[in-house]
Protein backbone atom coordinates (compact mmCIF):
# COMPACT_ATOMS: atom_id res chain seq x y z
CA UNK A 1 0.00 0.00 0.00
CA UNK A 2 1.16 2.92 -0.85
CA UNK A 3 0.63 5.92 1.38
CA UNK A 4 2.88 8.41 0.45
CA UNK A 5 1.78 11.38 2.82
CA UNK A 6 -0.66 8.95 4.06
CA UNK A 7 -0.33 10.40 7.35
CA UNK A 8 0.77 13.29 6.40
CA UNK A 9 -2.55 13.12 8.50
CA UNK A 10 -1.44 16.56 9.59
CA UNK A 11 -0.44 17.49 5.99
CA UNK A 12 -4.34 17.28 5.53
CA UNK A 13 -5.68 20.52 5.00
CA UNK A 14 -8.86 20.63 3.64
CA UNK A 15 -10.82 19.14 6.40
CA UNK A 16 -10.76 19.11 10.40
CA UNK A 17 -9.23 16.26 12.17
CA UNK A 18 -11.42 14.44 13.94
CA UNK A 19 -10.18 12.78 16.92
CA UNK A 20 -11.66 10.18 19.24
CA UNK A 21 -10.24 7.86 21.79
CA UNK A 22 -11.35 4.96 24.05
CA UNK A 23 -10.00 3.42 27.17
CA UNK A 24 -10.11 0.57 29.22
CA UNK A 25 -11.90 1.94 32.76
CA UNK A 26 -10.42 1.46 35.97
CA UNK A 27 -6.68 0.71 34.07
CA UNK A 28 -4.06 2.72 36.48
CA UNK A 29 -2.10 4.36 33.55
CA UNK A 30 0.27 6.03 36.64
CA UNK A 31 2.48 2.59 36.16
CA UNK A 32 3.69 3.09 32.68
CA UNK A 33 6.62 4.78 32.37
CA UNK A 34 8.23 2.85 29.39
CA UNK A 35 7.32 1.14 25.73
CA UNK A 36 8.18 -0.10 23.31
CA UNK A 37 7.47 -0.07 19.43
CA UNK A 38 4.96 -3.30 18.09
CA UNK A 39 3.84 -4.18 15.09
CA UNK A 40 -0.06 -5.14 15.23
CA UNK A 41 -0.23 -8.35 13.06
CA UNK A 42 -2.18 -7.33 9.73
CA UNK A 43 -1.86 -3.97 9.95
CA UNK A 44 -1.72 -1.57 7.00
CA UNK A 45 1.74 0.54 7.52
CA UNK A 46 2.89 3.44 5.39
CA UNK A 47 6.11 3.10 3.18
CA UNK A 48 9.40 3.38 5.40
CA UNK A 49 9.68 6.83 5.20
CA UNK A 50 6.18 7.93 6.69
CA UNK A 51 6.67 4.90 9.22
CA UNK A 52 9.54 6.80 10.48
CA UNK A 53 7.99 10.00 10.44
CA UNK A 54 4.81 8.90 12.42
CA UNK A 55 6.84 6.98 14.77
CA UNK A 56 9.09 10.13 15.37
CA UNK A 57 5.82 12.18 15.89
CA UNK A 58 4.64 9.78 18.59
CA UNK A 59 8.25 9.49 20.43
CA UNK A 60 8.20 13.02 20.61
CA UNK A 61 4.60 13.29 21.85
CA UNK A 62 5.50 10.28 24.33
CA UNK A 63 8.56 11.58 25.42
CA UNK A 64 7.02 14.89 26.32
CA UNK A 65 4.61 13.56 28.65
CA UNK A 66 7.31 11.89 30.68
CA UNK A 67 7.27 8.30 28.92
CA UNK A 68 10.38 6.39 28.06
CA UNK A 69 11.18 4.14 24.85
CA UNK A 70 12.95 1.20 25.56
CA UNK A 71 13.80 -1.80 23.42
CA UNK A 72 13.40 -4.33 25.64
CA UNK A 73 10.76 -6.55 26.23
CA UNK A 74 10.50 -5.53 30.14
CA UNK A 75 7.98 -2.12 28.69
CA UNK A 76 5.46 -1.14 30.59
CA UNK A 77 3.64 -1.05 27.42
CA UNK A 78 3.30 -1.99 23.81
CA UNK A 79 2.35 0.99 21.17
CA UNK A 80 1.44 0.06 17.33
CA UNK A 81 -0.29 1.65 14.50
CA UNK A 82 -2.13 1.01 12.25
CA UNK A 83 -3.10 3.24 8.96
CA UNK A 84 -5.95 3.26 6.42
CA UNK A 85 -6.60 5.36 3.42
CA UNK A 86 -10.31 5.61 1.46
CA UNK A 87 -11.00 7.62 -1.55
CA UNK A 88 -14.53 9.71 -1.13
CA UNK A 89 -16.72 11.68 -3.51
CA UNK A 90 -16.65 15.01 -3.31
CA UNK A 91 -19.83 17.01 -5.47
CA UNK A 92 -19.54 20.81 -5.65
CA UNK A 93 -22.85 23.11 -7.14
CA UNK A 94 -22.21 26.46 -8.31
CA UNK A 95 -23.43 29.16 -10.91
CA UNK A 96 -27.30 29.99 -11.95
CA UNK A 97 -29.74 32.18 -11.27
CA UNK A 98 -31.94 28.76 -9.77
CA UNK A 99 -34.59 26.69 -11.89
CA UNK A 100 -37.00 29.94 -11.18
CA UNK A 101 -34.97 32.58 -13.43
CA UNK A 102 -33.89 29.97 -15.88
CA UNK A 103 -30.50 30.10 -15.11
CA UNK A 104 -27.76 27.43 -15.51
CA UNK A 105 -26.24 25.86 -12.69
CA UNK A 106 -23.37 22.81 -12.99
CA UNK A 107 -21.65 20.33 -10.52
CA UNK A 108 -18.53 18.84 -10.50
CA UNK A 109 -17.46 16.24 -8.69
CA UNK A 110 -13.50 15.49 -6.98
CA UNK A 111 -12.20 12.53 -5.22
CA UNK A 112 -10.63 13.15 -2.02
CA UNK A 113 -8.21 10.96 0.11
CA UNK A 114 -9.11 10.38 3.59
CA UNK A 115 -6.42 9.05 6.00
CA UNK A 116 -7.20 7.27 9.39
CA UNK A 117 -4.39 6.34 11.95
CA UNK A 118 -5.24 4.43 14.78
CA UNK A 119 -3.07 4.34 17.94
CA UNK A 120 -3.12 1.24 19.86
CA UNK A 121 -1.41 1.47 23.66
CA UNK A 122 -1.14 -2.18 25.45
CA UNK A 123 -0.18 -3.58 28.67
CA UNK A 124 2.73 -5.17 28.14
CA UNK A 125 2.71 -7.44 31.06
CA UNK A 126 -0.93 -8.75 30.59
CA UNK A 127 -1.12 -8.16 26.69
CA UNK A 128 -4.42 -6.72 26.90
CA UNK A 129 -5.30 -3.27 25.18
CA UNK A 130 -5.66 -0.32 27.48
CA UNK A 131 -5.96 2.68 25.27
CA UNK A 132 -6.93 3.42 21.66
CA UNK A 133 -6.80 6.38 19.42
CA UNK A 134 -8.37 7.27 16.33
CA UNK A 135 -7.24 10.23 13.55
CA UNK A 136 -9.15 10.91 10.26
CA UNK A 137 -8.48 13.88 7.75
CA UNK A 138 -8.24 14.66 4.39
CA UNK A 139 -5.03 13.72 3.17
CA UNK A 140 -3.22 16.59 1.02
CA UNK A 141 0.40 16.28 1.39
CA UNK A 142 2.89 19.11 1.00
CA UNK A 143 5.65 18.68 -1.56
CA UNK A 144 7.65 20.19 1.50
CA UNK A 145 8.99 17.08 3.66
CA UNK A 146 9.33 19.23 6.44
CA UNK A 147 5.81 20.53 6.34
CA UNK A 148 4.85 17.20 6.18
CA UNK A 149 6.63 16.12 9.39
CA UNK A 150 5.65 19.23 11.41
CA UNK A 151 1.83 18.03 10.13
CA UNK A 152 2.07 14.55 11.48
CA UNK A 153 3.97 16.00 14.58
CA UNK A 154 0.38 18.46 15.26
CA UNK A 155 -1.57 15.45 14.40
CA UNK A 156 -0.13 12.95 16.81
CA UNK A 157 0.20 15.71 19.98
CA UNK A 158 -3.94 16.11 19.18
CA UNK A 159 -4.47 12.12 18.77
CA UNK A 160 -2.48 11.84 22.35
CA UNK A 161 -3.27 15.08 24.02
CA UNK A 162 -5.67 12.95 26.50
CA UNK A 163 -3.00 9.89 26.79
CA UNK A 164 -2.73 9.00 29.73
CA UNK A 165 -6.67 9.85 30.54
CA UNK A 166 -7.01 11.41 33.91
CA UNK A 167 -9.07 10.28 36.83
Amino acid sequence: MNLVGVLAVGAMAAHAQQVASNYVPGTDFSKYKTYKWVVIPGAEVPDQIVDAEIKQAIDASLAGKGFTKVTADTADMFVGYQVAVQQERQWNAYGGMGWRFGGMASATSSTLSVGTIIVDIYDAKAQQLVWKGESTKTIEPSKNPQKNQENIQKAMNKLLKDFPPSK
